[in-house]
This record gives structure tokens, sequence and C-alpha cells, in this order.
């Protein structure tokens, strides 16, 4: 049974799958009798199928060294073969657990917090969209077909940002998310295109044994590996490409969920497979590491300027994602794939446990809540633990994910970049805690006297993968996936730790303690607004780029209108005009007919012969 398992993995993307056909009877209501209820049932069965799947094929290929390819024929043509590669195992198949395991409680989460929407078909099949084209692409090892599928799950992100279509904001941020994301792919495709004819191979095994040994003009591969980064930067949220995750919070939270922890990475697992590649310019290298190191100061710090919960962890995730891009930029794949692992539960549970205050409290706005300490324990204890496991704390799994990533700085002479690592680390861990604070310390306010803990299929969840962020360390040890005491650089981790600790430290002086009353004070008001307004990028951006666009729309229609336009109606006019002359013209008489030819050919030879008339004169 178990090599059925491992030989037939390629077909867990196909659950989810099944799940979204079997939607479509409710999806246009054509089953009317049951409501939209049963869509969700059976894509949640569909799910935990899939997830069972992947645990039992995941348990039989654990420890094994090889992994296993499947290839399946989709198109041969004029000497092109495309064929789908697909690679089964430890690590894929480990991705697939999370991504199903995630999908199941954010389906079961969506059942109590969307209980009263009529849009369940069209919620659970884009959700089910999602866990098939994200397990998909951990399967697959060719990197034209992981574009194809990444351009899916764009797709997939303007559906369900867009899934309450009657309300504008809504629209606008998928419609922003959308465009966004197309700037990345656009220059990926060209990537992609480009670096067939050097390597003649897609496949992410070939084009790691092409990299070895490559031998490419520098500037050209410069050229190509920023191009293979700008996909993933658009879709892990990257300066400039950031500001479409914020605005795609205006989806429905339960899909925020899935995408905040797993879709957001998927720039990232990209990246990994083609480290080898982008290893061979120097310039893409430090592409890679500059981008992610402004990314992830500026997002910290634009978290910590927030009044919304939800913008709070939109730019913590950001943030995040910036330091896996260190990673991959330093040529520490293995540190970036744990960064993701660790990160996926930690904001998982933030995001659920922002949920789960929503929910019940109404309001997105941390300065109207307080005082939740006591009604919401479950909750709290909860979002603690998901700020705890996403910040270098010990003995928790961001620690150990941190601590993998400074120790290979370090070891590579990097100093710069652990600074900014502890540095970020710093912040967020202030920024958590400040969330923390406004939420649950202090005195009740008129929005949180009354707010209890919501009704358990949203509490069971989020307290389940609380659990297992508080326990990822004891898996880890078991996977063997933590670096051993004696391989790891004791000053970085006592250096890690105090960071975490100073700035939990800090937020909580400041915010749950009130040592000053009003902590916002402290800083001086252009700072504030600084950061508040995302050190005004979306002003920039409306000021050149969207206004470079609609003078330019403008002048493209000024030219269509009175210059094309103008041209083809002016030759219909001059024919309107010379037919009604012509037709004054016809009076039967034959003299007159004799003339008009006569004086006609006069004209045609005049102008024949007028370079000679001319010369005469």
């Amino acid at each position: 049974m178990t090599p059925i398992l491992v030989q037939t993995s390629w077909l867990i993307p196909l659950y989810p799958m099944l799940g979204v056909l079997m939607t479509i009877p409710w999806l246009p209501a054509m089953i009317r009798s049951t409501g939209p209820r049963p869509a969700g049932y059976v894509n949640i069965v569909t799910t935990t199928l899939a997830l069972i799947h992947s645990l039992l094929a995941f348990a039989a290929f654990w420890g094994k060294s090889s992994p296993q390819f499947f290839f399946a024929p989709w198109l041969q043509v004029s000497g092109l073969d495309l064929t789908i590669p697909l690679e089964a195992s430890a690590i894929t198949l480990g991705a697939c657990v999370l991504i199903t395991g995630l999908n199941l409680v954010a389906q079961i989460y969506a059942v109590g917090y969307l209980e009263m929407d009529w849009g369940w078909g069209r919620f659970f099949a884009m959700m089910g969209l999602f866990e098939a084209g994200l397990c998909a692409l951990v399967l697959c090892n060719s990197l034209l077909f992981s574009y194809m599928l990444l351009e899916i799950l764009t797709l997939g992100t303007y559906l369900l940002v867009g899934f309450w279509y009657n309300q504008s904001l809504v629209v606008t941020g998928a419609r922003d998310a959308f465009l966004t994301k197309r700037v990345g792919d656009l220059v990926l495709l060209m990537a992609v295109l480009a670096i067939y004819p050097l390597a003649h191979t897609w496949d992410y095994r070939e084009l790691a044994v092409w990299a070895q040994t490559a031998q490419v003009d520098p500037s050209l591969m410069a050229l190509l590996g920023i191009g293979l980064i700008a996909g993933p930067m658009s879709k892990c949220a990257q300066f400039p490409l950031h500001l479409w995750l914020d605005e795609a919070m205006e989806g429905p939270l339960p899909s925020t969920i899935l995408r905040n922890a797993v879709i957001v990475t998927t720039g990232i697992w990209v990246l990994v497979k083609l480290e080898p590649v982008i290893a061979l310019s120097s310039t893409a290298s430090a592409f890679t590491i500059a981008v992610g190191a402004v990314t992830a100061i500026g997002a910290t710090l634009i978290s910590i300027a927030q009044i919304d919960i939800k913008r709070v962890l939109s730019y913590l995730s950001s943030a995040y994602m910036g330091l896996m891009f260190i990673a991959i930029g330093a040529h520490q794949p293995g540190a970036a794939l744990l960064l993701a692992l660790v990160y996926a539960l930690a904001m998982a549970t933030l995001v659920m446990g922002a949920g789960s205050i929503i929910a019940n409290v109404i309001t997105q706005d941390l300065t109207q809540m307080g005082g939740l300490w006591n009604r919401r324990p479950v909750t709290a204890m909860a979002l603690i633990t998901g700020a705890a496991g996403l910040v270098a704390l010990p003995p928790l799994g961001g620690f150990w994910a941190m601590l993998t990533l400074v120790s290979g700085l370090w070891d590579s002479q990097r100093g710069l970049l652990v600074a900014i690592v502890l540095l970020v680390n710093w912040l967020a861990a202030f920024s958590l805690a400040r969330m923390a604070g406004l939420i649950f310390a202090g005195s009740t306010q008129q929005m949180t006297i009354r707010s209890p803990e919501p009704i358990w299929l949203i509490v069971l969840p989020t307290a389940l993968v609380a659990g297992f962020t508080l326990h990822l360390p004891l898996v880890m040890a078991q996977l063997n996936l933590l670096p051993a005491w004696a391989d790891i650089s004791q000053d970085m981790a006592l250096l890690l730790t105090w960071s975490s600790l100073l700035g939990a430290a800090v937020g909580t002086l400041l915010y749950v303690n009130r040592v000053v009353e009003n902590p916002a004070g402290l800083v001086q008001k252009p700072l504030q607004n600084l950061l508040a307004y995302d050190f005004y990028t979306p002003k920039i951006y409306q000021n050149t780029f969207v206004l470079g666009i609609d003078l330019l729309s403008r002048l493209t229609d000024w030219l269509d209108r009175y210059v094309v336009d103008g041209l083809v109606n002016a030759v219909g006019l001059a024919s309107l005009f010379g037919g009604e002359t012509l037709k004054y013209g016809n009076n039967g008489q034959l003299q007159f007919y004799v003339l008009t030819i006569a004086l006609g050919v006069a004209g045609l030879g005049v102008l024949m012969n007028w370079s000679a008339l001319s010369a005469l004169f």
C-alpha cells in the first residue's frame, strides 16, 4: 500500500479539484432545496482526503534520500517537448501536508465565520482551486509549468479578494492585486522564455546541473536573474510591488488565512528552486538581498504605525517574505524553507485570532479595542502563541529558523545582514506586543463591552493551529529539522533572544503597563504620518505611474479621435462632397461631359509633366 500511495502522490491536487467540480450544482443555485451549505461540506471532505493522502505518502517517504519523479507528456510539436515533470520527495510531500492541513482548518473556520453568507459555493470552490494550485506547484518540477500555476493562483486571488463584488473597496482591492501581480508576471514570463535558449530546459534539476558549468555573459545573466526574481517579488508583496497584499485584506478573512500564510510564499518556493541559477550572477543575488532588506525594514516600521489589525499583519507578512529573500540572496535556500514553514503556522494563528476578534467586536480599529483579556482567553492565548512563534523567541520555531539564517550569514561574514535581521526581529516583536496590548490590555471600550468568544467553529481551529505552532519544535526535532547546537553560533542565539525580549518588553511597557499615557505621542507627527501612510508610496504611485499612464491614455485617445479618426472621416467627407458635386453635373448634355473629360485629361497631363514644365520656366 505504501508504494501505491507514493506513486500516486500526483493525485493529491486532484482531490480539491474534484471538490471544485462537485460544487458546480450549487454555484448557479441549480440545487435550491438545500441552500449553498453542502458545497462547503463537499470541499471539506475532499480536502480531508488530500490531507490523509499527503500524510501517508509523507510518512512513507521520510528518510529516503532520493526523490521519485513522474513525467506526464503534454505537448510535442516542432521539436518542442513539453512534458510535465512531477517530484515526490519528503520536502514536496511535507509542503502538501502543510497546504492541505491549513486549508482544512481554514474551511472549517469559514463555516463559522461565513455562517450567514450565501456565497458558499463560490467561496469554497475558490479555496479548492487555491489548494489544488498550491499542491500542484510544490509537486511540479518545471519552471514553465510553475509559471502557469502561478497564473492560476493569481486568478484565484482576484476572485477571492473580489468575493463581495458589490462593495467598491473589495472590487478595487481585487483589481489592484491582479494588476500588481501582472507586472511581475510579465517580467517573469520574459525571463522564463529567455532562459530556454541558454539552458535548453525548464526542468529545475537540469537547470541546477546547467548552472554548475554555465558560461553566460555576466550582463545577460544579471538581467535574466532579475527577471526571474521579478515574478516572486510581486507574489511575495515585496517593495515596490507590495501594496496589493494590504488591499487584498478586503476579501473574506478565512481566505486570508491561506493567502497570508501560504500563498505569499509561492514566490519563495520558486526562488528556492531557482537559487542555483540566481547564484550565477552576483548582481542578481545582491538585488534579491536589497529588495528583501528594504521590504523587511520598511514593512515592520509601517506595521508599527497601523491601527487596523489586518494591516498590521499584512505588512508583517511582507517583512518576513523579505527575510526569506535575504536568505535566498545569501544562498541559504534551506533557511528560507525553514522560515517559510515556521512563518506559515505562526501567521495562520495570528490571522485566525484576528478574525476571532473581528467577528464579535465588529471593528478592525485597534484604538477601539481593549480589555479583552478576561473576555477572550482562548483567542488571547492563540494570538500570543502566534506572535511568540513568529519572532525569534526560544524554544519556539521562529527562534530556530532565525538562528539558522543568522548563523549562516555570520559564517559567510555578512555582518550587516545579521544586523538587519536582528533589527527586523526587534521591530516585529514590538509591533506584535503593541497589537496585543491594544487588544487585550487596558479598560474595555464601547466596542468591547460585550465581546465573548465566538462559536466553536472559529475558536476550535484557532486553538488547534496555535497548538501546532506551540509544538512545532517537537515536530521539527522528530523530523531532524532543528540545527545541531554545536553547529550554530551561541552568540547569535543570545542576540536573537535579546532582540525578541527587548522588542516585546518595550511594547509591553508602552501598551500594556502604559508607562506613557499616549505612546504614539513619543514620535513626531510627520514621522507618524510617514509610516502610517506607507512612506507615501500610494501617493508617489498616483503622481508618477498612474498620472503618467493617465496622460498617455488621454494623448492616445486624442490622437485616435482627431488624427486617426479625423483622417478617415476626412476621406469619407471628401468622397461625399465629391459625389454630391458630381451629382449636379449630370445634366444630360454630351458637350458638357466631353468638356469635363478634356479638363480632367489636361489636369492629369499637367501633373504628370510638372517637372518638365517647371524646367521650361
